[in-house]
């Protein structure tokens, strides 16, 4: 393990403390803060925001982008214009950060967790198909839960660390079973599958800006679509539902106050214009880690066929649990910043009850997967 340590120290040119991920500021930002602050439009209205919805959009490919105050606000928004609603239920999986399962709560709504494919860590095709094939049946152009009653709403996969999941099989499968798929595309800006951008396959698809992912905003979040009339729902109902008027506060709907203020929009611009340095230090740093543990007899986890991945969180599998174990003490103990991918969902108390299929195959990685310090290098 110490020929880790120092393999990743030498790496990141430092003997001092190496964290998971820490955002660069190397452009821009503080001239177009600034710039805001001297504007007096520091709230959730000003020019950043609309630059930032509009460079976004055309950057990932939708037509559509409205910018919230962080990822978490913009997958529950998109939730909600999928229609979900308090009782329904939204097929996820179980290997994923609390956020996916907190906006499904949010709509007062009940996770069900299917397996992941080891390859991808993401919603697996093959697990989804044989559930719905097993337990649901369509009624009234509704797909129904045989075992529970309810109606089953959208399909929430994730593209996990930035490794874009098999979303084409996924959308066909919710397309059969008339359930509408909403992407968890936080961590995944500057991922594509086939050749189109993650969060581009669904209607609907949120992203993060966190203050750990490739660019931030200290938090942030973006929904993109390709639908008019969803962009403008988006944009209405994250604004408290307000009918626009120049001096009257009316409000037709129960609406949240998630837009993205214009302070932080500021930072995103600046952001986006470093993406693609960002995004190519990654994938040297992920070239490196590859020959590193491949020398080392140590899985690194990899994009696959068809993908390219953002490589946001760089990741390894060891051989159990104990080594697992083993090695977060370690390396944390030595100034390397390392930490074990997330507690199963349905393992949580929160959902625990919740329906699932068998996930053996995130319960193998749960216990074996490992972030690694992967910031951007310059």
């Amino acid at each position: 393990m110490q020929k880790i340590v120092d393999f990743i120290k030498q790496t990141f040119n430092t003997n001092e403390f190496i964290p998971l991920h820490e955002p660069k500021f190397i452009g821009n930002e503080k001239k177009y803060l600034n710039d805001c602050i001297d504007s007096s439009f520091v709230s959730s209205v000003g020019k950043y925001v609309d630059e930032f919805e509009k460079k976004i959009a055309t950057y990932i490919g939708s037509k559509y982008a409205v910018a919230t105050v962080n990822g978490t606000a913009a997958l529950h928004i998109s939730l909600i214009l999928a229609d979900v609603k308090k009782n329904d239920e939204v097929i996820t999986q179980p290997l994923t950060f609390i956020a996916t399962c907190n906006a499904i709560s949010y709509c007062n709504a009940n996770p069900i967790f299917v397996d992941v494919d080891l390859d991808t860590m993401g919603m697996c095709p093959n697990s989804l198909k044989s559930f719905l094939e097993t337990n649901c049946e369509i009624k009234e152009n509704k797909c129904i839960n045989k075992t529970t009653g309810k109606t089953i709403k959208a399909c929430v996969p994730m593209h996990t660390f930035g490794h874009p999941c098999k979303i084409d099989k996924i959308k066909e499968i919710c397309d059969n079973w008339n359930i509408s798929l909403v992407e968890d595309a936080a961590e995944s800006l500057g991922s594509y599958y086939k050749g189109k951008h993650t969060g581009t396959f669904g209607k609907i698809a949120a992203f993060s800006f966190n203050g750990n992912k490739i660019i931030t905003s200290g938090g942030g979040g973006v929904i993109v679509t390709d639908d008019e009339a969803i962009a403008k729902r988006a944009k209405h109902i994250t604004t408290t539902a307000k009918i626009a008027h120049p001096y009257e506060y009316v409000h037709d709907e129960i609406g949240y106050n998630y837009r993205l203020p214009n302070i932080n929009a500021a930072l995103l611009v600046a952001q986006l214009e470093q993406l693609e340095k960002f995004l190519a230090s990654k994938r040297d740093l992920a070239i490196k880690y590859k020959e590193f543990f491949l020398a080392n007899n140590i899985t690194f986890v990899m994009e696959q066929k068809d993908s390219k991945s953002n490589y946001w969180l760089q990741a390894i599998l060891l051989d159990n649990i104990n080594h697992r174990n083993n090695f977060l003490e370690f390396t944390n103990k030595n100034g390397v910043m390392t930490r074990p991918i997330w507690r199963l969902m349905n393992e949580l108390k929160m959902f625990e009850n919740c329906q699932c299929t068998d996930l053996k195959n995130a319960k193998y990685l749960e216990e074996r997967v490992v972030n690694i310090p992967s910031s951007v290098i310059l």
